[in-house]
């Protein structure tokens, strides 16, 4: 009998027993369990005697890090709208954007009444190229934004560069890269501010939730106030029950404010997360091999690398696969024969079904605002490239055992060798 893929009827290559994520520890339900009994669930909340836990937090994940400072925020899109307004970017600024990511890096541009600038990227790592970049540097840019994308940390030597060289602040978006290192920093380090993501995908999560990181003690102290309605936490404790934000009303701000509960659980994940890093890189690396000998390309990363982490799995597909049967349709099989959901990756944010700023009245200021925001004015040849020949598998799969993967291969061999049969 002839041999059929799984998405028409045949038997799968492996069984569907992948990881689940998140992964809670003892330490989680514990932390948890703390919150409920403290009787203070928000750092709005009455000071009970002890530091919060989101300033546990924030001292933890600036250890991890290696930053002077960080700011828990509500989430990832919160600390990338913080960052923006941080660096005072505003109403009617540019603010260069990669042109393949998740929409949230331009509408959190938007957001701030800001344009974004939609640039071409590096068509092996998918991330910001500098030579775009240049190109896309006017005298109204005011950020860059850079995204490490997937597994691949972007060229910041040359994106650190060209940002000083032009006396504008770098903004490391670093949402899919908790413990990725370049040149043996930790990724958000090298620009003005670097921004996370704890949403429930991420690699550290607490379900929602966010963080902002600095070296710069002005622009960590913006980012407070910007989180806690214009309040920064008091320097000295303050008596049982009070309230331990102080109105310092520096700055105007927002209520993007990281729960307690949400605080606690990032606590006991980061306690893991190194392990988790280390399982999924070694992995990563074995895969990598095995689908390289078969004509597949693995995500690169810039050169200076030195500790790559895995949000998703990215693969460029041969070109004949591409334009022979499509990513979409290679994704689909695939996952039918690992019972794992994979998925194309992000599309180009010139061609977003997400990113519709003209579906929004809030950013119809005026009509030359209107057109420079319009994204179908960006060509971006490389970006779309990018998007219909790469596919993205989940992290989760990352965690199994290292002989997982080779079922993982011979799915992508499988799929190659048969995704020309009809249904029938």
């Amino acid at each position: 009998m002839l041999e059929k893929l799984a998405i028409y009827g045949g038997a799968t290559i492996h069984d569907g027993n992948w990881p689940d994520w998140p992964q809670s520890t003892e330490s989680t339900r514990s932390n948890v369990n703390a919150v409920l009994g403290s009787h203070r669930w928000s750092i709005s909340g009455q000071y009970r005697g002890q530091s919060s836990w989101e300033e546990r937090f924030g001292r933890a994940f600036a250890l991890y890090t290696g930053a002077s400072y960080c700011v828990p925020a509500s989430s990832g899109t919160a600390s990338l709208s913080m960052a923006l307004e941080a660096c005072e970017v505003g109403a009617y600024d540019e603010v260069i954007v990669p042109g393949v990511s998740w929409v949230a890096s331009a509408s959190a541009v938007l957001g701030v009444n800001a344009i974004p600038v939609l640039t071409d990227v590096d068509p092996e790592t998918g991330c910001l190229d500098p030579v775009a970049l240049e190109r896309s540097i006017t005298s109204r840019t005011r950020a860059i934004t850079v995204v490490h994308l997937g597994s691949a940390v972007a060229d910041l030597d040359r994106l650190v560069a060209i940002a000083r060289a032009h006396s504008i602040p770098l903004i490391e978006d670093c949402a899919q890269a908790h413990g990725a290192r370049y040149a043996g920093r930790h990724v958000g380090c090298f620009g003005a501010v670097g921004t996370f993501s704890m949403q429930h995908s991420k690699l550290l999560t607490s379900g929602e939730g966010g963080a902002v990181i600095t070296n710069s003690h002005s622009l960590a102290r913006r980012v407070e106030h910007l989180r806690a309605d214009g309040r920064t936490l008091a320097v000295l404790p303050p008596y049982i029950d009070e309230m331990a934000l102080v109105e310092t009303a520096e700055i105007m701000g927002n209520n993007y404010c990281l729960s307690e509960f949400h605080a606690a659980i990032l606590m006991a994940q980061l306690e893991i997360l190194d392990e988790h890093l280390a399982h999924r890189r070694h992995n990563a690396s074995v895969l990598d091999s095995l689908l390289a000998s078969l004509g597949f390309m693995p995500q690169a990363t810039a050169p200076r690398t030195t500790e790559r982490s895995h949000y998703t799995y990215v693969v460029r597909l041969p070109q004949s696969i591409v334009e022979n049967h499509g990513a979409e349709r290679f994704a689909a099989a695939l996952s039918a024969e690992i019972c794992l959901p994979c998925k194309m990756m992000y599309s180009s944010l010139n061609q977003s079904r997400l990113y519709k700023p003209y579906s929004r009245n809030r950013f119809k200021l005026n009509q030359a605002f209107t057109d420079a925001i319009d994204p179908s004015r960006f060509q971006l040849p490389i970006a779309q490239d990018f998007s219909k020949s790469c596919i993205a598998l989940p992290h989760r799969m990352l965690l199994a055992d290292t002989g997982a993967m080779t079922y993982v291969a011979a799915a992508f061999e499988k799929v190659a060798k048969l995704i020309g049969n009809q249904r029938a």
